[in-house]
């Protein structure tokens, strides 16, 4: 009887001995598939697979959420990735590779895929993004619609906005479209629809190039279309993940035709201007731009664009924004509508995958 109770409790002690080595084995099989690790500065720790981080905020995706976990840049005490990424710095130095905190203070090791190791500044990283073969995990996209009605002269009014971003290791490629009119009683219809695309490459020291063509059709300014075609250079003064301003110029081609019997014409321009994006304001974001454009071959003639749009993140990827757009041209079609502009409020969505 003694020894068959002795036997009968080693028996025991061995299954469970052997349950707890398959248990172990099967976490630590599990968290090896979510190689991807961060440590807070608070000291909280989070396993899953790093997705992105853009404008200060870092996404991961964990198996214990459905929905994944946002993390701001700064409060992240190490890191942790296998992954390769595409990876962005302040001073506009681009590589493709995986990462891990190396030493005591806030340093990343980039192990880059030509087998270069480089040791930089965490506040130093402005963008990360999963390098997949997919086409979609590149694309970044957005969608705004406004609308309003008023009872007064029955006044209604719509405006579209879209726009659609695919990053590349080495450049860039945007397509945006914004739609809007206005129809009121004993008014003619009012519209203005302007779209185009957009390609930058990017060079060292957040140096890159730019070539652009935009269409502009407007009733406020009798313009039919106006083609656009844009190609120069700009720098970035100022890139972190919390914000960005450059500066840019180059040439521009012009050519105009209208609705109220003005006769078509075309230019050779000169254009400089400015980009502003502020991210570090809670769930504030701001961007505008401003670009002057002085014919080269209409003496005295000079146009100019100006944009700002604010953006208030709400939750599941949904957003307020009210914008506004300026246009100025000092010998429009029609005398004394030198100034156009637009002021919109929307709701919005955000694709990013």
């Amino acid at each position: 009887m003694i020894g068959s109770f002795k036997f009968y409790h080693h028996g025991r002690r061995s299954l469970k001995y052997l349950l707890m080595v398959v248990i172990c084995h099967l976490f630590v099989v599990s968290v090896s598939a979510q190689h991807d690790s961060l440590i807070l500065k608070n000291g909280d720790v989070i396993v899953g697979e790093l997705k992105s981080m853009d404008k200060g905020v870092l996404t991961i995706e964990t198996p214990y959420s459905k929905s994944d976990f946002t993390v701001e840049w700064d409060k992240i005490k190490q890191i942790y990735s296998k992954s390769y990424f595409l990876i962005s710095l302040t001073d506009g130095q681009r590589f493709n590779g995986s990462f891990r905190s190396v030493g005591t203070k806030d340093t990343v090791q980039i192990h880059n895929v030509n087998g270069e190791d480089v040791n930089v500044r965490m506040q130093n990283i402005v963008y990360l993004k999963g390098l997949k073969s997919d086409f979609w995990s590149r694309i970044t996209a957005s969608i705004d619609l406004g609308l309003s009605l008023t009872k007064a002269n029955n006044l209604h009014q719509l405006n579209i906005s879209t726009n659609v971003t695919y990053l590349a290791d080495k450049w860039q490629l945007n397509f945006y479209y914004n739609d809007l009119r206005s129809k009121q009683d004993s008014i003619a219809l009012t519209r203005r629809t302007d779209w185009g695309p957009t390609f930058k490459y990017f060079l060292q020291n957040d140096w890159f190039l730019n070539t652009s063509i935009t269409f502009l059709s407007n009733t406020e300014q009798a313009l039919n279309l106006r083609t656009t075609g844009k190609a120069g250079a700009g720098k970035y003064l100022v890139h972190t993940n919390k914000k960005y301003f450059g500066l840019g110029g180059g040439l521009s081609y012009n050519n105009e035709t209208f609705t109220n019997g003005t006769p078509g014409r075309n230019s050779i321009e000169g254009y400089a201007g400015f980009e502003l994006n502020l991210f570090d304001l809670k769930d504030l974001d701001l961007l505008s731009d401003l670009y002057v454009y002085p014919s080269i071959t209409e003496s005295g003639r000079w146009r100019s664009d100006f944009s700002l749009d604010l953006k208030y993140d709400l939750p599941m990827d949904f957003y307020i924004k009210l914008g506004t757009s300026v246009n100025f041209d000092n010998r429009p079609a029609i005398k004394g509508n030198e100034f156009d502009y637009v002021t919109s409020f929307s709701i919005g969505w955000d694709f990013n995958d």
